[in-house]
């Protein structure tokens, strides 16, 4: 029994409940501001089609033009693009209900780095996708285009099209996320700031491979994603120096005793 008198497991099968239901309204808000942000997206689907075909299209020799191999294709293929970007548009209140909701559970010194972090990841996502768009597809679709063997006529399904765009982005903008991986790897202990500045070369290796196997298989595209990328590693740990220095002079101290 405790001071209210109720039994231990009373209390934790109460706070469990609340926890529940607490999770549930974050759900549910998450999910109209998806359902808000979808209006907007779907009234103007075909018009955020064609925006995003854009590099293509410009692109494509006289007489081709994407064409769709479904019948429903013309409906859905956008109406999945409106999806994809309501809840891209609707990520960053999705991201502060997730960090509403452990918040209370979180120290002080978690809070204060946890927001940053939080805040950071966003905009290089989005940064990451844009960087695709605008510098990476026209580079990468001119040399797909240039290297069409004679007498082939390309004309792609805007459904493939739209598919591979999706996964290039999402590459783009998980691999924008590097510096906050490497200050969370610093900040769990996990990886030490002495390994990450010793091995660059390796690094350097590493994302080079990653990009090989994220992107399509042409030099361009793989450094497009790879230069990036380890840019971002030095400003990760230059990120992971500066919002950690408490901590790392903390466990400096520790190993000299």
């Amino acid at each position: 029994m405790n001071e209210s008198g109720a039994p231990p497991e009373d209390l934790a099968e109460g706070t469990l409940v609340s926890h529940l239901l607490e999770l549930r309204d974050r759900l549910l808000k998450a999910m109209m501001a998806v359902g808000i942000c979808f209006i907007p997206c779907a009234t103007y689907m075909n018009r955020l089609f064609t925006f995003v075909a854009k590099p293509l299209i410009h692109r494509l020799p006289a007489g081709s033009t994407l064409i769709a191999t479904s019948v429903v294709a013309p409906f859905t293929v956008p109406f999945k693009l409106a999806l994809v970007a309501a809840v891209g548009l609707a990520m960053p209140y999705i991201l502060y209900q997730a960090w509403a909701f452990v918040a209370p559970g979180l120290y002080r010194h978690e809070k204060k780095l946890a927001i940053p972090l939080l805040i950071t990841s966003v905009i290089l996502f989005y940064l990451g996708a844009a960087f695709a768009y605008y510098f990476v597809f026209p580079a990468m679709l001119s040399f797909f285009i240039a290297t069409t063997p004679s007498g082939v006529m390309m004309m792609t399904d805007m459904g493939n099209y739209l598919d591979f765009v999706m996964v290039l982005l999402l590459a783009f903008g998980a691999a924008f996320e590097v510096p906050v991986a490497t200050v969370l790897l610093v900040w769990t202990g996990f990886v030490k700031i002495g390994s990450l500045t010793k091995n660059r070369g390796f690094v350097l290796l590493g994302v080079f491979i990653v990009a090989a196997f994220l992107t399509p298989p042409d030099a361009v595209s793989q450094s497009f994603m790879a230069v990036p990328m380890y840019i971002l590693y030095e400003i990760g740990i230059l990120m992971a120096k500066l919002l950690l220095k408490d901590k790392l002079a903390a466990r400096a101290k520790e190993a000299n005793d």
